[in-house]
């Protein structure tokens, strides 16, 4: 590395120059990889929009296929989800009726404030949860005693929420969603309506790729920073944004030199965080020794990517290059714990999946779930569903006859076209993209984690 050359105790003037062209770069990268979450947040709370939605009126409802481009969406459950203005509401009320519903409420930097549902305080009974918005340090309103009160740092926040369609009943689960309530503590005497958008037929991205490796991303982030007050949680990674020209209260106005420092730094971060997110050297990513599944998840302990004395940075990374929203609900490594995934990338031989090959997964029966069990396909580059002309992109036991009876096995088909013996159980891939498949568990029971089950490795048959 170039050194800084002085001259009486002084930095020489070109000599600070080029150092400041190697700084500057460096900081972007990070505050790139740090801030990517918050970016990825407002491309959710931007897609739902775009598709009709009105924070604290309205949220689409959907059941993800391939048009629906969204990381790691998947098709085993209908999703409720959409944008929560606390700035426009005051403190604002969550209505869960009892039932199999599993959600959480992110803040707009994209943090986790509560789980939902079955994860939740109440479980399966339901009830209610109070969000107040910044500023609200007392004590919570009077008559909220019962309420689940849940404090935000940012005026936005996020809802997701799932309904699990036991016994394969999508439609009950579509209801059981309708039924959930958002409205002011204010109006709860006399709750306004909430919509339900059936988004199933049309098309929706709430993915940031049209931003992520170019000038926009920095937009974005400082349009959430302007408008969010500060949070001293992110104090200093804040302050590595200012000195990159982006700073609530201040126009984002990069000079040419900038610009180019941030827009290569845009592709530069958005490349690092794929490579920890497909080409991780973490040991502790293997699920097993023999086989190469890996944890999507490197944090088992909590929703927050911390650990003992650290935020985890690189596990952080791997989960938002690839996924949306956490909690500790989706983490946990126990039986009965919510869902468990599994990340399948490269063949039994290690080599990375390939559309234009055929592979063969081979699952022991019967799988160690409580409920249901599914192999999600997404595209590498879009990290989401694969878009092919079969239009699927998941194998679910709930709607699929992925059991044979009296069978110990099952072989699930992944390629161009459908083997001679696939029966059924194959999703088609496309020549000249790779993919990648998460293996889901919802209820997982103690043999799929201590290694007594395990299912086979992705084979190349062509």
């Amino acid at each position: 590395m170039e050194q800084v050359e002085f001259r009486g105790g002084y930095p020489v003037a070109e000599s600070a120059a080029a150092s400041f062209d190697r700084s500057d770069p460096r900081r972007a990268v990070e505050a790139y990889r740090f801030f990517y979450p918050v970016v990825s947040m407002e491309a959710i709370l931007h897609g739902t929009r775009a598709a009709g939605a009105v924070d604290n009126e309205s949220a689409p409802l959907v059941v993800a296929r391939p048009h629906h481009v969204g990381f790691t969406l998947n098709s085993d459950t209908p999703y409720l989800g959409g944008g929560l203005d606390l700035r426009k509401s005051g403190p604002l009320v969550i209505e869960l009726p009892p039932g199999p519903l599993v959600g959480l409420v992110d803040d707009h930097y994209h943090r986790w404030l509560v789980d939902l549902g079955l994860p939740g305080r109440n479980g399966p009974k339901g009830g209610k949860v109070l969000l107040l918005p910044p500023g609200h340090d007392g004590d919570a309103p009077a008559g909220t005693e019962e309420y689940e009160v849940v404090r935000s740092d940012t005026w936005q926040v996020l809802c997701a929420l799932r309904a699990l369609p036991l016994g394969g009943d999508v439609d009950a689960a579509n209801r059981l969603l309708a039924s959930v309530r958002f409205f002011p503590l204010a109006l709860e005497d006399a709750p306004p309506a909430f919509t339900v958008l059936n988004q199933d037929g049309r098309p929706m991205d709430t993915t940031p790729l049209a931003w992520e490796d170019n000038l926009e991303y920095w937009r974005v982030l400082h349009a959430v920073v302007d408008a969010e007050p500060p949070v001293d949680e992110l104090r200093p990674m804040l302050g590595l944004l200012a000195e990159l020209g982006i700073e609530a209260g201040r126009p984002f106005a990069p000079d040419a030199r900038m610009e180019r420092i941030l827009t290569g730094a845009a592709r530069q971060g958005r490349d690092e965080m794929l490579v920890s997110a497909f080409a991780s050297r973490r040991p502790d990513r293997t699920v097993w020794p023999d086989r190469v599944w890996e944890w999507v998840g490197l944090r088992p302990e909590n929703g927050t990517f911390e650990r003992s004395g650290s935020l985890d940075v690189e596990a952080r990374d791997r989960w938002f290059a690839q996924a949306i929203v956490a909690s500790p609900a989706m983490f946990r490594r126990e039986k009965g714990a919510g869902s468990l995934y599994w990340l399948g990338l490269r063949d039994a031989d290690g080599t990375y999946l390939d559309g234009g090959h055929t592979y063969r997964l081979r699952v022991p029966l019967p799988v160690p779930d409580s409920l249901f069990w599914s192999v999600t396909v997404y595209d590498a580059a879009t990290r989401s569903e694969i878009v092919a002309e079969q239009g699927q992109a998941a194998l679910r036991s709930l709607f699929d006859k992925l059991e044979p009876d009296g069978s110990d096995h099952v072989d699930l088909y992944f390629g161009p076209a459908e083997p001679a013996d696939g029966g059924g159980r194959w999703i088609q891939t496309v020549p000249g993209r790779g993919w990648f498949a998460y293996f889901r568990i919802y209820g997982p029971e103690q043999a799929a984690f201590d290694g007594s089950w395990r299912p086979g490795d992705f084979e190349l048959q062509d």
